[in-house]
């Protein structure tokens, strides 16, 4: 398949950022008052969708851009750093003329030190702040901000909220292995592509 636009989310797609989650989950869920989480659940719910975990923490849908807000917060002063492999990954994009784009539930300030200021100020366009639900409608401002058919388009995420956006937005789902969903969970969604490394982002460009 041959894309014209690569969209990319940011946190456990190109960003380390889950131990940072994990190591402040206990105390998001005191401040806001859903269920702390223990060592031995982390890898099975990352097996479950955003929906089935909200429910297993008690954690009430309108209390989510509370919690959204608290982390994106607490991470202005986190090292959370991308992935090995991701940032020779987008030279190799960029080199190749693809072009790319973000679509993230962070702040635009956490996207872009996190990023860093060279691969941000190569992206097509970005939308940065959506709810994790919220995610079609970014990916159709993308399409449309960038003039792209959503069938030449893919959006690569860690997350099956990541995957359902991508179906319901018209674009392909490439599903990253290494984030916050497990890969298992994420097969189940017959993603275009499934990476295992981040350096196999790069393979991207062989489809142009």
């Amino acid at each position: 398949m041959r894309y014209d636009l690569i969209i990319f989310d940011l946190d456990g797609t190109l960003a380390d950022s889950f131990p940072f989650f994990v190591s402040v989950h206990n105390s998001l869920a005191d401040r806001h008052g859903f269920r702390r989480i223990e060592p031995a659940e982390v890898e099975p719910l990352r097996r479950l969708s955003a929906r089935e975990i909200m429910r297993r923490l008690g954690l009430p849908r309108w209390k989510l851009p509370l919690v959204a807000r608290s982390f994106v917060r607490l991470m202005r002063e986190a090292d959370v750093r991308l992935f090995d492999g991701v940032a020779e990954a987008l030279e190799t994009l960029h080199v190749r003329g693809v072009a790319t784009a973000l679509v993230s539930s962070n702040t635009s300030d956490n996207c872009r030190r996190i990023l860093g200021d060279e691969h941000w100020r190569r992206l097509a366009h970005v939308e940065c702040g959506a709810s994790i639900f919220g995610k079609r409608r970014r990916i159709a401002r993308v399409l449309s901000a960038t003039g792209t058919l959503p069938p030449r388009a893919i959006y690569v995420g860690d997350q099956i909220t990541d995957g359902e956006a991508a179906r319901a937005a018209g674009v392909d789902f490439g599903a990253v292995a290494w984030g916050y969903g497990a890969p298992q969970s994420l097969q189940r969604l017959l993603p275009a592509h499934l990476f295992h490394h981040a350096d196999e982002l790069a393979m991207l460009a062989h489809s142009l």
